[in-house]
């Protein structure tokens, strides 16, 4: 069969780079020719304007070397897929395989030594990855992927002793314990037979770690009591004790739920994906957060927003031990692999939280949460599976991937990891998984299936016995959609391949759900048929391969006994008074010889303080619309927000709040206190923006150790209980969590690395007007400022205490605060009467950063006495880096001070200073002496590392509000919202539509294919943003693909009538490359402009101006009399043209419709030729624009709207079209 290669590089690649890179492809068919790998490396793989292709192998150049990367035969390659499929769009079927791949060319001198390090350092990850130095690669065609696929295996267990039996759990990677192997030789003693190696993974899968939680279920001796299970005991308890009446369901789901208001309800779910991502960082974080989208959609729930927390060792450490990547590439890889799986999903990333730490060196922590929302009718919940329902599954197909994921994650990680679990490392594909996201919801709303569950670890093994409990299956593996040939039924059976979910759907219902699926390009097979039998039965190729006891499966696991080490009194409960009074004998001795300054300085610059603007704005935080309080605050959007808030029922004021608490470090002293402040941190980041603190519900996910090792389950027993006891003070019922151990490694030289028992609250509250939010930035000088809550003398494990490293060995940690609830009370009826003009909490580094925090977000300074605080504490350096719980920073306006007072009183409070005109912080201590003077701009430099720079232009105050809910509107011209796979913004366009006055109608290009929707009905045609098919090759150049093979003469006879088109984001991308833009194109001549990867080669949301171009022939912009604001989220939203000629000629015809208001980075932030934001066709109907107008058109969506800023709004260009429609 006829292979070729080919080749693209940069047109404008430096040639005295040190390091250049280029794209591989290889492709194959029988009836290949080079004249359709021309066409298809023209057409597909190569952009005209700024890449070159070649067909062939290039050699190696004479000054230098090459280092060829392609992924191990098998691994996931959503680029050759789309490859295949686009070329058969084309019309060239004769392409039958295809893989992508990387070339780096190293110029200069290298030894190989050199050359390997290289390419493990920086290229290539041998767990997913191969690579070659100076030679060309094999293709890592999939057809190569071999295996005897008939072979099942008999495990001997009847006669094993329990030697041999550790021996099999070991060699197997089972991670089951004696007791647990001898219950299952014990169960097929009485079967009279030996398991298959089909029932034997499926028992180690079913009783994993991971996925039945053994350890909080376990009976625990501790100081001679026993516990009978720490979720029942602490975390369930606290729930069922609140038992309050908003909780839907917890425990019980994929994710946990709440009421939201008569017509929806919320879903919440956190998981971690800890070890692969220590394997395989980009894949781990990537699946990881596919799969806890995938709780949510396993409640039936739209996902909306999702949250991340990581953790990582310290970035500067390059000698890690043997088989640990670096902390810095891990941190990159993680950071990428959740730009990429949310982003593409189209799910907001809007809260979260980065630590560092030398425990996390080997083991990192990644933490991966997502938000629902589903009707608040019963049918939303789908009842459970019934005998004669198939087995249905839809979305991705089944390979090697992620198989024994569940026990791997169960199990201690070591040197040789990397080698033995590779195949537990799965790699995503987020379109399958949005588009089974459109199936899905459109199954929901039409009733079709009975019940639904996520496709995760354990594969098909869990998710279907799951669901089978209680019941029974017949499985028919035969029938499973595979990647490749030659898989055995325990691989298919166990394989965590991902985008997969499991429904129980009546018969009569299947063929209605094929089509939706159909229609959606998702694959959906039935799997086999639930039964009343009490057995899963599991055959392949005519043969029974499995057959267990669905009781034995879920009940026959035994109950673990495991010993703890009591936490010593000294530390978890000595009462605070006498603590604090041991630890302030030697304040004075002890803080002396600080200079405030400059550790505030210091602080400000800690790895887990500083901004963390670098990664945030790589995840998209604005798409779907509905964030109204956003990461970033303040007078240049960029304050560290102290939550997110969501508005996500437009017809509602009513919004959610996202926030998290974490504070490993307490932990490694008092595990108990660190649960409460955990607890108190993600309470009172969401009490700060407008929380209710009654409607808060929490999440806890626990990452330890080996809990078999006493002194880790100690401390794990004493944070279950601090959990207990801060869930009940604070009125906070645990609605989810998930516990992840074992986070431990055992380096080759057998020394055992820990990381700190780490855990994360996180915490879902309810908004009641989105209008009565707050942020942290200071808002006018003259207002007053106060501290809610009393500081103590807690350095204890503090930043400041770390800072000063060796001093305060035995300062305490914040310790809980009893009436804690009833501050939060007082504070939040003080903001919904709009007494608060900011809100902070302090939180790391205490009151000091706190502070310097809202004044460089709000460019103001401020003026505080330390005298004011009625204080637990001895010197000015407590009261200014303690970091005591339950204490917020609060701005008034003086009209406001009397009342805000009033609504504290009761509560510790006082007021400590005021916002200052002048652009400095003083702080006066207790002596009467300035402890504290720094310039804003010094405080921004430290934090930040740069100067934020300023808007372009003031935006015009507005009302004080204005209305939120969606206008009164006559339905009027019919839009249609062009839907390809991976359009993940058509629900924010086809808002603005409606606002503007027309009738939108989202509609996939598979139905104007089809000829179920003609375009010549609509009006109008709106191309949304988003990842069509994953912009696997190139931002939109299969979406363009679309155009002109699916709508072909239809789009041009739309246009060609004067129709209006709007490309945002990614639909300017398909226009442009479709060739709308340029005489010609569209019927296959070359272009000469293009849009590619932003100057800074990475993906970006921010805010940005437009101005309109006076002279646009565009019908969308004219009449429009200000500038737009607006956030861009893109990473190939640069625009580019071949020549000076072409831009030049694009301006004097009147073509730049919207121009970047700035020159530099970031008001022009991808680079684009001329400021070119918006570009018009010559005959103004067509507008293709980067930035997302259709995220500006509430008031509440401005990012300055707490400063009184509004306007500047996108909803004109929807308007205007409308108008010319």
């Amino acid at each position: 069969m006829p292979v070729f290669q080919v080749t693209v590089s940069q047109r404008d690649a430096q040639d005295d780079s040190q390091e250049t890179t280029q794209r591989l492809y290889f492709l194959r068919g029988h009836a290949l020719n080079v004249e359709h790998v021309a066409r298809i490396s023209q057409t597909l793989l190569a952009d005209p304007v700024t890449e070159l292709w070649a067909i062939g192998q290039p050699g190696v150049p004479e000054a230098g070397h090459t280092i060829e990367i392609t992924f191990l035969p098998g691994v996931t390659d959503s680029v050759a897929e789309n490859l295949v499929r686009a070329a058969e769009e084309l019309g060239l079927p004769a392409l039958e395989e295809a893989a992508s791949g990387m070339r780096v060319i190293v110029r200069g001198d290298a030894d190989p030594a050199r050359l390997h390090d290289l390419a493990r350092a920086r290229f290539a990850n041998e767990v997913i990855q191969r690579y070659v130095i100076d030679q060309p690669i094999p293709p890592p065609f999939t057809s190569l992927v071999s295996g005897d696929s008939d072979r099942v295996e008999t495990i001997a267990l009847s006669g094993a002793d329990d030697d041999a039996l550790l021996a099999i759990s070991r060699e197997r990677r089972l991670a089951l314990d004696l007791n647990e192997m001898r219950a299952i030789r014990d169960y097929y003693r009485g079967e009279a037979r030996e398991p298959t190696d089909v029932e034997l993974e499926t028992l180690a899968q079913t009783w994993s770690e991971h996925c039945v939680h053994k350890t909080f279920k376990a009976l625990i001796d501790v100081d001679g009591a026993t516990i009978n299970g720490l979720l029942k005991t602490y975390i369930r308890a606290a729930t069922e004790k609140l038992n309050k009446p908003w909780v839907k369901s917890a425990f019980v789901d994929n994710a946990g739920i709440i009421a939201f208001n008569a017509r929806w309800d919320l879903a919440f779910k956190v998981e971690t994906h800890n070890h692969p991502s220590a394997l395989e960082p980009f894949g781990g974080a990537n699946t990881g957060l596919g799969g806890v989208i995938r709780d949510v959609l396993g409640v039936s729930a739209l996902p909306i927003a999702n949250t991340d927390v990581l953790c990582f060792g310290p970035l500067e450490r390059t000698d890690v031990p043997a088989g640990v990547l670096p902390p810095r590439r891990v941190h990159d890889g993680v950071v990428k692999g959740i730009e990429d799986y949310g982003n593409k999903m189209g799910i907001p990333t809007v809260n979260g939280a980065v630590l560092f730490h030398e425990g996390y060196t080997a083991n990192p922590l990644v933490f991966a949460g997502c938000v629902g929302l589903r009707p608040a009718a019963p049918a939303a919940r789908p009842a459970s599976a019934e005998a004669g329902d198939l087995i249905i599954v839809i979305g991705g197909r089944t390979g090697r991937d992620g198989l024994r994921g569940a026990t791997f994650s169960s199990m201690e990680m070591g040197a040789e990891t990397g080698g033995i679990a590779s195949a537990s490392v799965q790699i995503g594909h987020p379109i399958h998984e949005k588009q089974t996201q459109e199936a899905i919801l459109r199954a929901r709303d039409a009733g079709l299936y009975r019940a639904i569950t996520d496709c995760g670890a354990g594969g098909f093994s869990s998710a279907v016995g799951e669901m089978a409990s209680g019941l029974g299956a017949t499985v028919q593996l035969d029938n499973a959609l595979l990647k490749y040939p030659g898989l055995q039924p325990w691989e298919i059976w166990l394989s965590e391949a991902q985008e997969r979910m499991v429904l129980a759907v009546p018969a009569e219902n299947w063929p209605a759900l094929k089509a939706i699926c159909d229609g959606q390009d998702i694959p959906a097979f039935a799997l086999g048929v639930f039964e009343d039998s009490g057995r899963l039965t599991i055959k392949y190729a005519g043969r029974i391969v499995g057959d267990l006891s669905i009781q034995f499966l879920h009940e026959g696991i035994p109950q673990r006994r495991l010993s703890a080490d009591p936490v010593p009194r000294s530390v978890s409960g000595t009462p605070r008074a006498s603590r604090r009074h041991a630890s302030r004998r030697h304040a004075s001795a002890r803080h002396a010889a600080s200079d405030a300054t400059a550790d505030l300085l210091a602080l400000l610059a800690h790895p887990n303080i500083r901004s963390k603007e670098a990664i945030v704005r790589v995840f998209d935080h604005e798409v779907k619309g509905a964030t109204a309080v956003k990461p970033f605050v303040g007078a240049a959007n960029h304050g560290p927000g102290d939550a997110a808030v969501l508005a996500p029922d437009p017809s509602s004021t009513l919004g959610l709040s996202l926030s998290n608490g974490i504070c490993p470090q307490y932990g490694e002293r008092d595990p108990y206190a660190m649960a409460w402040a955990a607890v108190d941190e993600a309470l009172r980041n969401a009490v700060a923006v407008g929380a209710d603190p009654d409607r808060i519900a929490i999440l806890d996910n626990f990452c330890w150790g080996n809990p078999n090792l006493p002194d880790r389950l100690g401390s794990l027993v004493a944070c279950a209980q601090g959990c207990h006891d801060a869930a009940l003070a604070y009125g906070a019922p645990f609605i989810s969590g998930k516990d992840s151990l074992n986070n431990e490694y055992t380096g080759a030289d057998g020394a055992k690395h820990a990381i700190p028992g780490t855990l994360l609250i996180s915490a879902l509250g309810i908004v009641p007007d989105v209008h009565a939010t707050v942020t942290m930035d200071l808002k006018q000088a003259g207002n007053a400022l106060y501290l809610v809550g009393d500081t103590r003398d807690e350095l204890g494990m503090s930043h400041y205490a770390g800072l000063r490293q060796g001093a305060h060995a035995d300062a305490i940690v914040p310790q809980p605060v009893p009436d804690a609830l009833a501050r939060l009370r007082a504070l939040h009826g003080a903001i919904r009467a709009g007494h608060v003009r900011a809100c902070h909490d302090c939180s790391e580094g205490g009151f000091a950063v706190a502070l310097a925090e809202m004044c460089l977000a709000g460019r103001l300074g401020a003026s505080v006495n330390l005298s004011a605080l009625q204080a637990d504490a001895g010197d000015d350096i407590v009261l200014l880096f303690s970091e005591s719980a339950c204490r917020l920073i609060v701005e008034v306006a003086p009209t406001h001070t009397a009342a805000f007072e009033r609504a504290l009183a009761g509560t510790p409070c006082a007021r400590i200073g005021d916002v200052a005109s002048a652009s400095t912080l003083t702080v006066t201590g207790l002596g009467g002496a300035k402890v504290i003077d720094a310039d804003i701009a010094r405080l921004e430099l430290a934090w930040r590392g740069a100067i934020a720079p300023d808007p372009p232009v003031a935006a015009r105050p507005a009302p004080a509000r204005a209305p939120l809910s969606l206008p009164s509107v006559t339905p009027g011209k019919r839009v249609l919202i062009l839907h390809a796979n991976g359009s993940n913004r058509d629900h924010d366009a086809a808002l603005a539509v409606e606002l503007a006055g027309g009738l939108p109608e989202i509609v996939h290009v598979n139905q104007v294919r089809a000829r179920s929707r003609m375009l010549a009905d609509y009006h109008m045609l709106i191309l949304p943003g988003g990842f069509s098919y994953g912009d696997d090759l190139g931002a939109g150049v299969l979406w363009a693909l679309d155009l002109r093979e699916r709508l072909g003469e239809s789009l041009q006879a739309f246009v060609a009538a004067g129709r209006p088109v709007l490309g945002i984001c990614n639909g300017f991308q398909a226009l442009i490359k479709a060739g709308l833009f340029e005489a010609g194109v569209f019927a296959g001549g070359e272009r000469a402009i293009t849009l590619t990867y932003n100057e800074r080669r990475r993906f970006e949301c921010r805010w940005v101006m437009l101005e309109p171009e006076p002279g646009s022939v565009s019908v969308f912009t004219r009449g429009l009399g200000e500038p737009i604001y607006c956030p861009i989220a893109h990473g190939e939203g640069r625009l580019v043209t071949r020549d000076d000629e072409t831009l030049h000629g694009l301006s004097a015809r009147g073509m730049i419709a919207l121009r970047y208001l700035g020159e530099d980075y970031p008001h022009n932030p991808n680079g684009s030729a001329g400021r070119i934001a918006g570009l018009s066709n010559a005959q103004g109907n067509v507008l293709g624009l980067m930035p997302h107008p259709e995220n500006n058109i509430f008031p509440w969506q401005h990012p300055r709207w707490h400063r009184g800023e509004r306007g500047m709004g996108g909803l004109g260009l929807f308007s205007n079209g409308l108008r010319n429609a």
